[in-house]
C-alpha cells in the first residue's frame, strides 16, 4: 500500500477516512498506515463529530482511569474482546467478569475474557460509534491505545451486549476535553541485546531447570539479561526445539482434529490476552491461518513467522510445553499451550500433539 504524507488536519483525516471506508471498504488499520498515521490519531480525529451530521464514526474521549473502567466492564453483559499485534489478531467473545488491579497490572479472570493488562501503556480511550458505508446499523465500541496511537486493546458491543449499559459508562467516564486530535509520541527502541558472551550461560541454565512455576520465566530472563529468542537459543536442547514454522498449520488442525483443549496467548505492550478451550474450524486465506469459531477468532500471519520454537519449562506440576512464534525483530507473535490449571499435570494429548508436529517437521527437513 502506497503511503501519502502525514496528515496533522483532523477534518482532512475524518474526511479521508469517509472516502477510504466507502470507496474500499478498508479497515482502520489499513487507513491509519495510508494516511501515514497511527490508528490512535485516525479515531481521536472523529472526537466532536456527529452521526447525525453525517460522518460515518464518532468518537468520544474517556478519562484515563483505565482500571476504573475495566472495572465497570461486566454490566455490558457479553461483548468481544479484540487484542492484536502486527502479525496476530486475537478476538474472544464473553463477560469482563472478576477484573482487579495493583497499581499498573491488572487482571481479568472471567472464563472467557482472561486478560493480563498493563495500564502503564494505556495513554488514550475512547467511545467509538460508527456507521457502516451502505449501512444504517451502528457499531459500539471501547478502544485504547498507547502514547505511540496503536492500539492496545479493543471492545465491541454484540448483539446481545446491554446497550444501555454502554451508555451510562461512557457517560460517566466521558472527559471533559473531547477537542479533535492527540499527540502521540515515537516508540522506545527496544532495549539492545546483549552479546552471548557476555551472558551467564551456566548460570541461565541451571536456573531454568530449577523453575517450579511458568510465571518465573520472565523473571529469569530479567536476571540474566536475556532477550525471550535469544534465551531459547541459549537453552539446554532438552528443554528448547526449533520448528519448522510451516508446521503451525499443522499444529492447529491436529489440536482441532483431536479435540485438544489449547490456550493461545496473543499480546503487545499494553495488553497479553488468553483463549483456553478447543478450537474447531482452521481455515487459510491468503497469507492468514484463521480459527473460526462462534466465540474465538484468531487471525495469524503465516509469512511474518521468523521462527517457531518448542519450549519446555519445568513447574512443579511436572514439563509444561509450549509453541512459541517470533517475527523477524524478535517479537513474540503467539505462544500456544496445552489447556491446563496450576496444580494440574499437562494434557497428554497436547504433548503428543507437539511431538508429532515436531517428528512430521523432522522428516520434512530430511
Amino acid at each position: 500500500m502506497t503511503s501519502m504524507p502525514p496528515i496533522c488536519n483532523t477534518e482532512l483525516v475524518a474526511s479521508e477516512f469517509a472516502r477510504l471506508r466507502r470507496e474500499k471498504k478498508a479497515r482502520h488499520r489499513d487507513i491509519a498506515e495510508e494516511l501515514a498515521i497511527s490508528e490512535g490519531e485516525l479515531i481521536a480525529a472523529h472526537a466532536g463529530l456527529s452521526l447525525a451530521d453525517g460522518a460515518l464514526l464518532v468518537a468520544e474521549r474517556l478519562q484515563a482511569d483505565w482500571p476504573a473502567i475495566v472495572q465497570a466492564l461486566e454490566p455490558l453483559g457479553e461483548v468481544m474482546a479484540l487484542t492484536r499485534n502486527a502479525s496476530c489478531v486475537h478476538e474472544k467473545t464473553g463477560v469482563y467478569r472478576k477484573a482487579s488491579h495493583n497499581n499498573h497490572v491488572g487482571l481479568v479472570l472471567g472464563g472467557d475474557i482472561d486478560l493480563r493488562v498493563f495500564y502503564r501503556q494505556w495513554a488514550h480511550g475512547f467511545a467509538v460509534r460508527e456507521v457502516n458505508a451502505g449501512e444504517h446499523e451502528v457499531q459500539r465500541s471501547l478502544q485504547f491505545f498507547d502514547a505511540a496511537g496503536h492500539a492496545v486493546h479493543k471492545i465491541f458491543m454484540k448483539p446481545q451486549s446491554d446497550l444501555a449499559a454502554y451508555d451510562a459508562l461512557v457517560a460517566h467516564f466521558a472527559d471533559a476535553d473531547q477537542a479533535a486530535g492527540i499527540a502521540v509520541t515515537a516508540p522506545a527502541a527496544p532495549s539492545a541485546e546483549l552479546p552471548d558472551a557476555q551472558i551467564d550461560v551456566a548460570g541461565f541454565r541451571a536456573a531454568w531447570a530449577d523453575l517450579r512455576d511458568t510465571h518465573e520465566f520472565f523473571t529469569l530472563l530479567k536476571k540474566y539479561s536475556v532477550s525471550r529468542l535469544q534465551g531459547l537459543r541459549l537453552a539446554e536442547a532438552r528443554f528448547v526445539q526449533q520448528l519448522d514454522k510451516s508446521c503451525v498449520l499443522d499444529l492447529l488442525n491436529s489440536a482441532a482434529l483431536e479435540k485438544v483443549a489449547i490456550m493461545a496467548f496473543v499480546g503487545n505492550a499494553g495488553m497479553i490476552q488468553i483463549h483456553s478451550g478447543p478450537v474447531h474450524k482452521i481455515a487459510v486465506m491468503g497469507p492468514w491461518i484463521n480459527v473460526l469459531d462462534a466465540r474465538f477468532n484468531l487471525h495469524l500471519r503465516e509469512d511474518h513467522i521468523a521462527s517457531a520454537w518448542v519450549v519446555k519449562k519445568p513447574t512443579v506440576d511436572g514439563l509444561v510445553t509450549s509453541v512459541e512464534l517470533f517475527d523477524a525483530k524478535g517479537d513474540t507473535i503467539v505462544m500456544f499451550f496445552g489447556e491446563r490449571k496450576p496444580g494440574v499435570h499437562e494434557l497428554c494429548e497436547w504433548r503428543n500433539v507437539v511431538e508429532r508436529v515436531l517428528q512430521e517437521g523432522e522428516l520434512c527437513a530430511a
